[in-house]
């Protein structure tokens, strides 16, 4: 009696251990499911974390080449001393502009009175860049808007050289890498 009783202890022993192991083995398949599962969620966060350095690496370069643009553009604009550098203008920043032929044409005038004399060299017209702000902001998925808050000593014959600030506004177009529109406005 006593050995039954001991051997039905021990039955019940070993089946309760094959139980417990069996339910340690279930366990050990669902966490083994489990850290597979992170596995890939930490594969597909540095993938899109991946993604979003990469779009902000090009959103920034664009951003700065669309600043940087824009004041190449002020220098060569806003510095002359003569007809002659007048004229020489455009040349300079034709490589970075993409612009319609009407504002192209307003924006780099001939310099040149009524009469076909030059208004540059008679009144002794003199500009030269200063210094220059600029700011971006994104305005669609292709093009960027830049400012410019720029500073410029200007003077003539007779005139003492004041200092003059222009507020430009223009558009890059990140496809081409060109300034597709500038508009400029006298602050002072």
């Amino acid at each position: 009696m006593k050995n039954k009783i001991l051997l039905s202890v021990m039955g019940l022993l070993l089946v309760s251990l094959g139980i417990m192991m069996s339910i340690t083995n279930g366990k050990r398949v669902q966490i083994e499911q489990v850290r597979k599962e992170v596995s890939q969620v930490a594969k597909t966060q540095k993938h899109v974390t991946t993604q979003i350095d990469n779009l902000q690496t090009t959103y920034n370069a664009n951003d700065a080449t669309a600043k940087s643009k824009l004041l190449e553009f002020a220098k060569a604009y806003y510095t002359f001393s003569s007809q002659s550098d007048y004229d020489k203008r455009f040349s300079k920043v034709a490589g970075i502009l993409s612009l319609s032929t009407d504002q192209q044409n307003s924006l780099f005038d001939s310099g040149l009175d009524a009469t076909g004399g030059s208004r540059i060299d008679n009144l002794g017209l003199t500009s030269k860049y200063q210094t220059a702000t600029g700011y971006t902001s994104d305005l669609d998925n292709q093009t960027i808007e830049s400012l410019a808050t720029v500073v410029v000593k200007t003077s003539g014959t007779g005139q003492k050289a004041i200092n003059q600030t222009v507020l430009l506004h223009g558009w890059f177009d990140i496809r081409t890498q060109k300034l597709t529109s500038i508009k400029i406005n006298s602050i002072s």
